[in-house]
């Protein structure tokens, strides 16, 4: 990097084509820093004889830096969504030992994160690298398999509560195309109780266990629509991974929550609509 020093004489040798390109990116970068640094640098040269004073110098690069911090996002934004799954449980199987999808639902929200640099491969939609908040899912599934729990031959339910965190960084991010990588991490509580009117004991056992899961996901986002406007708002999500269970909630059965989980569906993007509230708004404020 080359520092530049200023002075009467060396303004006029240094070129127009330079000193040209120089303007143009302080005039792009709208920055309160070059400004002054600019009208610092003039008072100086002018207040200079032909010999000038040198002054400091302002290089491509620093023009650069300024620019990008001027244009770069600071506020977070809010984000929350639906979220159902199918768990691919170890201990849920076909008749022909094929595991069998049971249909978790939950919620999750958080915040999307602005990129602190450049990423090329962050451009269009809401401006963000990543997110991360947290989510709460539930499962109720009927199990008429003999032999999971110990001394328990009769069918059983089992009732699951699983709260998360996740962070979910941005691979690539288009106007209308997301990718991400999820990472989660959760604290779950079992309880499982007897099939059978007649037993004076319906729950038989509880626990806990601690689920880490990683996965890809990809977004599509509806178009904008001038007159219709809230259909941006939907879109398609994929989402599929693999779950880990670090702490089992009952080490001497059979259970076994460690699997894949798959989740194709609709989408709903509450950035979005947050969004547009803020710009009709503010189209209603210039009206008045």
């Amino acid at each position: 990097m080359t520092n530049l020093a200023l002075t009467i004489p060396g303004l006029m040798s240094y070129g127009v084509t330079n000193m040209t390109n120089i303007l143009t990116q302080f005039w792009q970068a709208k920055s309160s820093k070059l400004i002054c640094l600019y009208i610092s640098t003039m008072m100086a040269a002018l207040s200079g004889s032909a010999g000038a004073i040198p002054i400091q110098a302002i290089s491509t690069a620093q023009l650069d830096t300024a620019l990008a911090q001027s244009n770069r996002p600071k506020s977070l934004t809010f984000t929350a969504s639906t979220d159902q799954r199918f768990f691919f449980f170890n201990d849920t199987r076909t008749e022909d030992n094929r595991r069998k999808p049971v249909s978790v639902y939950g919620i999750r929200a958080g915040f999307l994160f602005p990129a602190n640099h450049n990423r090329p491969a962050l451009q269009g939609g809401r401006s963000a690298s990543f997110k991360a908040g947290a989510g709460f899912y539930f499962v109720n599934q009927r199990l008429d398999r003999d032999g999971l729990l110990p001394n328990t031959s009769e069918s059983i339910t089992r009732h699951l509560r699983i709260a998360t965190v996740y962070y979910e960084r941005y691979l690539l991010r288009r106007k209308a195309f997301e990718v991400s990588m999820p990472i989660e991490f959760g604290y779950g509580h079992s309880r499982y109780e007897i099939n059978d009117e007649q037993a004076k004991k319906y729950e038989i056992a509880r626990g806990i266990f601690l689920p880490l899961g990683l996965g890809v996901s990809a977004a599509y986002q509806f178009p904008t629509i001038r007159w219709l406007r809230p259909l941006h708002w939907f879109g398609l999500n994929v989402l599929t991974g693999y779950r880990f269970i670090l702490k089992k909630d009952i080490p001497e059965s059979q259970i076994n929550y460690t699997g894949l989980y798959l989740s194709v569906g609709p989408s709903f993007f509450l950035e979005n609509l947050t969004a547009d509230i803020k710009y009709w708004r503010q189209k209603r404020k210039k009206k008045q």
